[in-house]
């Protein structure tokens, strides 16, 4: 097995991978591995019986590892689902980053250096495969009752900045009306409105139940880290719009 990107160092073969499905992969994952150890994680993403890999793994100092060929459909998102599509390993790339993850509900920020390399990692590979902005995603986002990595000490706006992802300035928390678990009625429902619109797989209903939610905690760790509630405030609420505003034509979401 060769390296797809010139920026992988190492080649540690997975076993866990299978033949693509679908379109061409046109979505980018990004995880953390919530492990001890960057050893103990490329064990587990090349362990059969694990039945879980990715295509790269992103070490503390920067170095990259390739486990499984682009052109091979890795076994990293698990059930999830974005833009209505919900055999998201077929249509993606993943990369891990090694992170222990959230220990007692805190997240550690990432390395440097580690940062760097994620950094160059994700513009190789979206140049090479013409993966728009808004399709660079956390695990949280396609499966938000079940993940919360990368989480919200993730630097997206930094990942933004380099030219990889969407991203909008954060609409500041202030005082106002909110809906959380248990309201209901039209604007939960314009709300949820806007988060498929997205791509998030979240019901229409007008209940604002656990999956909404989720989703809503999911966004906050994407796009408005600065709390992580599950609660829709006006902040939340404000930078979703923005978000889905400042999308380029070409890249708005379709089923």
């Amino acid at each position: 097995m060769r390296t797809d990107s010139p920026l992988a160092t190492q080649v540690i073969p997975s076993p866990n991978h299978g033949e693509r499905k679908g379109p061409r992969p046109d979505l980018l994952i990004l995880h953390y591995t919530g492990m001890e150890s960057a050893a103990a994680a490329i064990g587990r993403l090349g362990d059969a019986t694990a039945e879980v890999s990715a295509h790269y793994v992103v070490l503390e100092d920067g170095r990259i590892v390739q486990m499984v060929p682009e052109s091979r459909r890795a076994w990293h998102a698990g059930a999830s689902a974005w833009q209505g599509w919900r055999d998201v390993n077929s249509r993606s790339l993943g990369i891990e980053i090694v992170h222990p993850g959230h220990l007692d509900g805190a997240l550690a920020p990432y390395p440097e250096a580690q940062v760097a390399a994620v950094t160059a990692l994700t513009q190789d590979i979206v140049a090479r495969w013409s993966i728009p902005a808004a399709r660079v995603l956390g695990h949280s986002d396609i499966a938000p009752e079940r993940k919360d990595d990368p989480g919200e000490t993730f630097p997206w706006a930094q990942l933004a900045a380099a030219g990889v992802g969407h991203f909008v300035p954060p609409v500041p928390i202030r005082d106002g009306r909110f809906f959380a678990r248990g309201d209901a009625g039209q604007p939960v429902e314009a709300l949820q409105a806007m988060l498929a619109l997205y791509g998030y797989d979240v019901p229409v209903s007008g209940s604002f139940d656990a999956r909404t939610e989720a989703v809503v905690r999911a966004f906050q760790r994407h796009f408005r880290p600065a709390r992580v509630d599950g609660v829709a405030d006006a902040s939340t609420i404000t930078t979703l719009r923005d978000l889905i505003a400042a999308l380029p034509a070409k890249e708005a979401p379709a089923p």
